[in-house]
């Protein structure tokens, strides 16, 4: 029986069909541990919630506030282990991505070179004319086996033509599952550089009321009277913003409540995601468009912005990104240029201002309203208004994540601190 090349052609596209990717069994037994240990600490902060909402309806008092802070602090440690075992188990999952796709590159390397060595040899066959190739033949028999081979080699190209494309498309949707993976732990690790420092200063108030108060509650409670704020005083505050100037925070509430009347969105609650974003991270405004934006996603968009608002683009303050991630984002709302030229042309609808200017407080709060009305805000109960703070930080998909809860939690907490501030400039 003949053995031609033409047959080790056919053979050799068939052998690199897809590859069959087997997972190590150390990999699935450290998932199934972080997944139970993971269960274990959020029963735990479930447990401090319960302990931080009786607490809150108790009246005030030293033990009590000592208590609040104690659970605090315990939850918000429970909350970064929690946060450490979700992103130790994004970044396994990263690098099982990774490992696929570099696989599929390289099975994508060799059927691109099978397939082209099919190309060559049919081509090869096409060159020759019916009656060459058979008076180039001794016997009928040597011509039918390779009119036979010709036709299995145009099967095998078509073949190879299909499974090139599939992993094509499969290495793509790796890619994208890759990339929201690597998103998705850049949140979880900006959330535990601000839990951290929230934990700071907590251990640092709770040392102050216990330093001040020394102990006893009679001390306590004239400290608590004398931190009532009067008017005067709450409007001369400054209000801190990312990205721009610090402001009075009269002046802070007439924004939010300009934004409020425009979209539904409580004005305290909209200071509160506003005040979270300010602090976000140490590094405000110290960033630079060509060396701390995703390019060319958010850079080409921010030249864009800054041109049409007359502004130098290499000025202008960003942040500064993590050691994890990609900075950019602009102004007090925090958003990122690809994001904030989404929502210029409602922004200019409701402020007048056109084009809008991110690094201008009036629509930075504007934006930052339209975005959280978006996400349900405007609903007005406070289980609305948490749920649009954590898809404003993580979006729709990640935002029912415990890993992210912390965020929401320390939304509302500002949300409740300012409603009282309005409470007491409203005179109510």
């Amino acid at each position: 029986m003949r053995s031609t090349f033409l047959t080790c052609v056919i053979l050799g596209a068939l052998f690199v069909l897809a590859p069959t990717f087997v997972r190590g069994q150390g990999v699935e037994e450290r998932r199934a541990a972080l997944e139970k240990e993971l269960a274990e600490v959020e029963a735990q902060i479930v447990q401090q919630q319960e302990i931080l909402n009786a607490r809150a309806r108790e009246s005030v008092s030293l033990e009590r506030d000592i208590a609040i802070l104690n659970a605090t602090i315990e939850k918000a440690k429970l909350s970064i282990r929690a946060r450490s075992l979700e992103i130790e188990r994004l970044s396994k999952e990263s690098g099982a991505k990774q490992v696929v796709i570099e696989k599929l590159t390289l099975k994508i390397d060799r059927e691109k070179a099978s397939l082209g060595e099919l190309i060559r040899k049919t081509e090869k066959a096409d060159s020759f004319s019916l009656p060459e190739i058979i008076l180039g033949h001794k016997n009928f028999s040597d011509f039918f086996q390779d009119v036979d081979e010709y036709r299995l080699i145009n099967i095998a190209l078509r073949d190879s033509f299909t499974e090139l494309t599939s992993d094509k498309a499969e290495t793509e949707v790796e890619r994208q599952a890759l990339d929201g993976r690597r998103t998705e732990e850049v949140k979880l690790r900006q959330l535990q550089e601000l839990e951290k420092k929230k934990i700071e200063t907590q251990e640092a108030e709770k040392k102050r009321i216990l330093k001040i108060s020394k102990g006893i509650e009679a001390e306590y409670q004239k400290i608590i009277k004398a931190k009532q704020l009067s008017a005067a005083q709450i409007r001369a505050e400054l209000f801190t913003l990312r990205g721009s100037a610090a402001i009075p925070f009269g002046k802070a509430l007439e924004l939010a409540t300009i934004a409020g009347q425009r979209t539904g969105v409580r004005p305290a609650f909209l200071l509160g995601i506003i005040a979270e974003e300010s602090n976000l991270g140490e590094n405000v405004g110290t960033g630079s468009w060509k060396v701390d934006m995703k390019a060319p996603r958010d850079t080409e968009p921010f030249l864009d912005i800054t041109k049409r608002l007359g502004l130098d683009p290499d000025k202008m303050p960003v942040s500064k990104k993590p050691w994890y991630g990609y900075g950019g984002a602009m102004g007090p709302a925090q958003f990122i240029p690809s994001t904030w030229v989404l929502y210029e042309e409602r922004i200019a609808k409701a402020t007048g201002h056109n084009p809008p200017n991110p690094w201008e407080p009036s629509d930075a709060f504007m934006a930052s309203a339209l975005l959280l009305m978006d996400n349900g805000a405007d609903g007005g109960t406070r289980a609305a208004e948490r749920l649009a703070a954590l898809r404003y930080l993580a979006g729709w998909a990640n935002a029912s994540k415990p890993a992210y809860a912390f965020y929401g939690d320390d939304v509302m907490e500002l949300a409740e601190k300012y409603q009282k501030q309005i409470d007491i400039l409203n005179g109510s």
